[in-house]
Formats: C-alpha cells, sequence, structure tokens
C-alpha cells in the first residue's frame, strides 16, 4: 500500500495556536487545538487510510505547546487525507471527573468528518480499555473546505409562511419502493425533490443527521430474532460530522460535500433544510458505554455528575451534557454556527432543549446563557430556532420555554388538544379554538407570535396518522422491551377494530379522520409540521416507538402512494389552500376586531347557531369566521365531531354568497374544489355529517 508519507522528519511541529478549536488549515500547516482541564499529556496520532496501528504520533509540550487548558500546535508538512486522533493521559479518579485512559484514541470534539462507517450496520472494531468499556475505531479527518455553492445561501423564509416535513434520511428512502438510486443517503433525498415540490411542503426537518453508532443496541426482536439497532441517531458522539453511512460517497470520503449538495439542490427547489440536533447527552452514555472523546477528554466538564461522580440523567440516555458551562457551550456554539455558515442549513430543531436550561447541577436556570445565546447570535439571526420544550426527567416548558421572543416551541399541547377534538370527546372544543388560533395563551406573554407554535399531530415519537385511527394502544412487543417502552396515552381511537380493517363503515371513519387531521392544521394560525409519509398513510403497525427499528417498521413504504392516492391529493390541496390564504399566517394573534380598513372582525366564532359557540361541556362542534387579509376573502370552518350529524346557521357571507370549498366527508372529487370550481351553497344552513369539516369561501354575488 502506498504511504501518505515517507519521511516522518519532513513534518515540522511547533507551537501552534489556541485560538481555533478542532483542525484548521492554515497557511503554514494544520492548527491543532483541543481542550483538556486535567490531562497530564496529549499526544496527536496520526494514520493512514485503512490502517488500524498509528503511523506516528506527536507529543505536546505543555510548556509550549499549552495555553490555559488548550493543547495546541501546529505541524507543517501533512499530506492530505491524513487520519488522527487524541491520546489523553492523566488521573483516572471518576469521582473528581478524572476518566483519563491512554489506551484511547479520542475523537475530536471539533472534528468535521470520521473515518470508519461508511457502510450502514457494518459493526466497527473496537479498542478495549482498563475500565472495560471501550472505544471505537472512527478516525477525524479533514474534508475539502472548498465546495461550489453556486452562489446558494440559506433561504431565510418567514416561520409564518413555512410548512415542516420531518423525515428520517435513512427511513425515507431506504424502501424498495422508493424508486430512488442512491436509497438511504442524502443523494436519495435529493433525487425525492420532484415529490417533495408536488406535495407542497416548503422546509423538511431531518431528524440526527451528525455521527451516531447504530450498532449500539444490544437486544433482539423476540417475535424475529432479528437484531435491534439505533435506527433515530438520538446519541450523537461527533457534533459537526455528517454520519457517512448517510452518504452514498463515504466510501471515498465525501460525506460533506454530499450533504453540501444536498442542501444546495433544496434550496434551489425552494425547501429548507432543518437539522434535529441533540446536545442534551452523547452516545457515551453511563459509566458502562463506550468512550468516543468527551468522557476521554474531560469528564467532569462536558457531563453534570453527582457528588459521587455519576451521571445525572435528565436525557434518559445515560448522561446529560453541561451546556451551561462555557466550554461545552462554545462548543454548541460553534457547532450551530459551522452548520449555518459552511454547511447552509436554515435552522435546528433542539431535542429534549429544556435540558439547556439546566446548570451543573440540574437545577433549572431562569435565564439560561446558552439558551440566551443561541437566541441572540448575530450569525443565527435569521436561523429557526425550535424546542422541544421538555426533557425527560419531567421538566415541561411548553409556553414557558426561555424565548426572547425568539425561540418556536414543539407545540405538544396542540398535539394532545386537537387529537381530544378529533376523537369528539366532550368539553374538548375551548382548548381546541385556542389551539386552531396560535395558542396565544402560551406564547403572547412572552412576546411571542402564533407562528412560534410548530403545530404538529404526529411526529417520529408516537403513532403515525394511519396508526392513531387504528390502534387504541401501543403495540412495541418487536422492541425487546415487554411493550413497557412508548407513550401509554395516544389519545387514539380504532373505530371498533384494533388493526387494519377490511370493514367498509371502518375505513371510510379512518379515512375522514386524518382528513380532517390534516385539515385542521393547515387551517390553523402557527407553524405546521407534518410527519413523513403521513400523507399517503403509512403504518408502523402500532408500534409508537420504534427508534430501534431498521426495517418495514420504520421505513417509508412508497406502495401506499397509489394505495392511498384519494388521502394524497386532498393533502397536496390543503397545503395549497394555506399557502393562498394570508389570514392562515398571521403574524399577530386574533383579537375578535376588525384590522384596519376592515369592518369585518379577524375572527367571528359560532356553533350551531351563528353567533353562539359551545366553548363550555357541549359536544363537539364549533364553527368560525376568518376575514381575509387585504382583497382576499372570507373563509368559513363548520367542525362537527360528535357522532351525529349537524346543522350550522350560516352567518351572512361578507361578499355576497357563500361557496363551498371542502368537505372532508365527500368522496374524492368532491371533497376539495379547486379556485373558480368551488359549488354555491343554496340557503342558509349547512349540515355536517358526523365527524366531519366543511370549508367555505366567501365570493360576491354573480
Amino acid at each position: 500500500m502506498r504511504r501518505l508519507w515517507k519521511n516522518k522528519a519532513e513534518l515540522k511541529v511547533s507551537q501552534g495556536s489556541p485560538l481555533w478549536l478542532g483542525a484548521s488549515v492554515g497557511d503554514r500547516g494544520v492548527n491543532f487545538a483541543v481542550i483538556s482541564a486535567g490531562a497530564s499529556a496529549v499526544s496527536i496520532v496520526f494514520f493512514e487510510s485503512g490502517i488500524h496501528n498509528a503511523y506516528f504520533e506527536v507529543a505536546l509540550d505543555p510548556r509550549r505547546n499549552k495555553t490555559g487548558d488548550v493543547w495546541h500546535a501546529l505541524i507543517e508538512g501533512l499530506p492530505e487525507g491524513f487520519r488522527y486522533g487524541y491520546r489523553v493521559d492523566g488521573p483516572y479518579n471518576p469521582k473528581k471527573g478524572y476518566r483519563f485512559d491512554r489506551q484511547k484514541i479520542l475523537i475530536d470534539p471539533y472534528a468535521l468528518a470520521l473515518t470508519g462507517g461508511a457502510i450502514w450496520g457494518k459493526p466497527l472494531q473496537r479498542e478495549g480499555a482498563r475500565d472495560h468499556s471501550f472505544t471505537y475505531l472512527r478516525r477525524s479527518f479533514l474534508p475539502r473546505r472548498d465546495f461550489d455553492w453556486q452562489g446558494d445561501r440559506p433561504l431565510g423564509r418567514a416561520l409564518s409562511e413555512t410548512i415542516i416535513y420531518e423525515l428520517h434520511v435513512r427511513g425515507y428512502t431506504i424502501h424498495a419502493g422508493s424508486g430512488v438510486k442512491h436509497p438511504g443517503t442524502f443523494r436519495g433525498l435529493i433525487e425525492k425533490i420532484p415529490y417533495l415540490q408536488s406535495l407542497g411542503v416548503n422546509a423538511v426537518e431531518l431528524m440526527p443527521v451528525n455521527e451516531f453508532d447504530e450498532e449500539a443496541g444490544w437486544r433482539a426482536n423476540p417475535l424475529t430474532g432479528e437484531r435491534l439497532v439505533n435506527f433515530w441517531g438520538y446519541t450523537p458522539y461527533a457534533f459537526f460530522a455528517p454520519k457517512a453511512s448517510y452518504a452514498a460517497s463515504a466510501l471515498s470520503g465525501g460525506q460533506v460535500d454530499e450533504f453540501r449538495e444536498m442542501v444546495r439542490e433544496f434550496h434551489k427547489a425552494g425547501i429548507e433544510i432543518i437539522l434535529d440536533v441533540v446536545f442534551n447527552h452523547t452516545g457515551e452514555g453511563d459509566a458502562k458505554g463506550p468512550v468516543f472523546s468527551f468522557r476521554g477528554l474531560d469528564d467532569g466538564a462536558y457531563y453534570m455528575l453527582d457528588e459521587n461522580g455519576g451521571y445525572r440523567n435528565y436525557s434518559g440516555c445515560g448522561n446529560t451534557m453541561n451546556c451551561n458551562r462555557h466550554q461545552v457551550r462554545q462548543l454548541i456554539m460553534d457547532c450551530l454556527r459551522y452548520w449555518v455558515a459552511e454547511m447552509h442549513v436554515d435552522g435546528f430543531r433542539f431535542d429534549l432543549a429544556s435540558v439547556l436550561g439546566r446548570d451543573s447541577n440540574g437545577e433549572v436556570l431562569p435565564d439560561p446563557p446558552v439558551l440566551d445565546e443561541i437566541a441572540h447570535d448575530p450569525v443565527l439571526a435569521s436561523t429557526k430556532i425550535i424546542a422541544e420544550a421538555w426533557d425527560a426527567a419531567g421538566l415541561y416548558q411548553v409556553g414557558s420555554f426561555p424565548a426572547w421572543g425568539r425561540w418556536a416551541e414543539w407545540n405538544g399541547r396542540y398535539r394532545d388538544d386537537v387529537r381530544r377534538f378529533l376523537l369528539g370527546e366532550l368539553g374538548s372544543t375551548a382548548a381546541f379554538a385556542t389551539r386552531v388560533t396560535g395558542s396565544s395563551d402560551l406564547y403572547e406573554c412572552s412576546g411571542r407570535a402564533p407562528q412560534h407554535s410548530i403545530n404538529f399531530i404526529t411526529c417520529h415519537d408516537g403513532f403515525t396518522l394511519r396508526d392513531l385511527a387504528t390502534y387504541n394502544t401501543k403495540h412495541n412487543e418487536a422492541n425487546g422491551e415487554n411493550n413497557r417502552d412508548g407513550e401509554n396515552y395516544n389519545i387514539s381511537y380504532n373505530y371498533g377494530v384494533e388493526g387494519e380493517s377490511n370493514i367498509p363503515s371502518i375505513r371510510r371513519l379512518r379515512r375522514r379522520y386524518a382528513k380532517n387531521a390534516m385539515l385542521i392544521m393547515m387551517l390553523s394560525q402557527g407553524t405546521p409540521m407534518l410527519l413523513a409519509g403521513d400523507e399517503f398513510l403509512r403504518t408502523q403497525g402500532g408500534n409508537n416507538n420504534p427508534y430501534c427499528q431498521d426495517n418495514a417498521v420504520s421505513w417509508v413504504d412508497w406502495s401506499f402512494v397509489n394505495k392511498e392516492e384519494e388521502h394524497l391529493d386532498f393533502c397536496r390541496n390543503v397545503i395549497l389552500l394555506r399557502k393562498e390564504f394570508a389570514s392562515l399566517k398571521r403574524e399577530n394573534f386574533l383579537s375578535g376586531t376588525p384590522d384596519a380598513g376592515s369592518k369585518l372582525p379577524d375572527i367571528s366564532w359560532h356553533g350551531i347557531f351563528e353567533g353562539e359557540p359551545d366553548f363550555e361541556k357541549g359536544e363537539p362542534r364549533l364553527a368560525f369566521l376568518l376575514a381575509g387579509v387585504g382583497r382576499e376573502p372570507a373563509l368559513y370552518a363548520a367542525y362537527n365531531m360528535a357522532t351525529r350529524p349537524a346543522v350550522f346557521h350560516l352567518p351572512e357571507s361578507p361578499d355576497g354568497v357563500w361557496f363551498r370549498k371542502i368537505n372532508t366527508a365527500a368522496q374524492s372529487g368532491r371533497d376539495f374544489f379547486a379556485a373558480g370550481q368551488e359549488k354555491r351553497e343554496i340557503g342558509s344552513t349547512i349540515r355536517l355529517r358526523p365527524r366531519s369539516i366543511i370549508v367555505l369561501v366567501s365570493k360576491p354575488m354573480a
């Protein structure tokens, strides 16, 4: 095999600089800098591609290669494509936060890419260590920095104009029915751009795309014997590095450029990229977990430890990052800036973001420094920042997340209240009305607007839309945890049969439920978010926590595009409706009073009788009249989620005549009417079938 370099003596090692953490290329060579406060010795270990044993090692002299807690060196003469890691020695005293072990070669916390792991599911070699844990043979490397962006920049679309589509990179195209040339990869997503454009979404939220170990699972599926894996990827260990096995070009080290190519092509299509980022914990787990990087560099700095050196676990995953310690805060900020400035992403969704509001002892801070810094950072000023405003230790901050008028939130209250109304629960109407008008009770007092409510009914965590109307209870037996995992309270209903059914009446009710859910989201003030595949009613077979299922349970089955064409067409139409009506995307909360220059209140509430909404304990029936913005027509939406039909008395049309736009109880072809083809309503009442929605549009008298 050809050596990368012929003579180690060709290399020149000098002092270097502590200012830029990670490995950075300059005119004279490559500067390396890493933080390790308690280390007694640090070496940079270099490798050749595909070779396990170190080619050579540079021991850093603490007298000239250390400034404060930063170890650094400038090395001249390194060949292109070198691989590297850190060997760090020091005391082993977990009680004091020290777990140094010089047997381990550590990943650079600022590594922009990793070698190995190019093939999904291929077990990686591991290195043993004296504490019986292990580290993976992943090496850091410097990818090419030059890339032809072709003038691309983040799109900067207003949050109020955004329609988010949550997907898993591998799961979206790995199914044989996806029809792509590069299944399970960033390039596979590029091939799906025409489909996403036809659907009408304009932002994709990617579940974790930075490096994680899918082989971290140890259980087997008790039903099939199949080994379970870490499919979702919420166990990161290299925050800056795109996952190699998500790139078709990873065997040649192309994952960084392939990710950039994906972003560029999505932007050309007018679609933003939002990353699901996991800073609340890492894949190193608890004391029995592997050592990738952070634990071997500075355990007590990166993680929240208790008085005995054990790991505080607010993430439910074995450890919790010490996010408000300066060193970790700097890592988070540098990482976010990198993904925006160098990778052109448009925003971030922060997993278990409430963890980022705790101090080193786990206490909740009133003004967490890292959240404040993210909200006010000038590089991130145009990006979308979205919090999952809870954690695994019971802290629930939906509506009270520290926001500075900036942070949006996954609105879990919206999900639950809308599900209750969809199922026809008595007394659910008032909460439903609050949710579909932007959740002012949650966001107005903190200086936020309707668009800061990310409205969703389903997401990766829980039932799919189809399964919400197919199962009363979760069916997670295949996860190997005796069905104990996953949410027990799903607010779902099977309409009389648990699981799939061929009974026509049940099938009709289930499809109507799905139409109602999609329409409610598109008629709601706030920012809608769809789960990938819900638009054609994919199923997970009742599994509401398929984090470990790399199979048909989690993969998007594209055969449903043809099986559920009616629902897909309906979804495309209601997404288009949302885009066409500014009144559905207001950036201020509705007040019940007219806008300037208008005589019509921005919203008025009705029940089966005009002006008489029942917000108390009556049946789940409600209607509202939404004034148009500018010269656009008004909309009237009537909801009947009761099990009996209902006749609604119509308010007067502001423009003269009401025309029927949508009826979720109608058959395909009559459930949605395109602009100019709406059907005129005759009379002063409309009859709604059980569990259905009708939308009317106001037009002038012909």
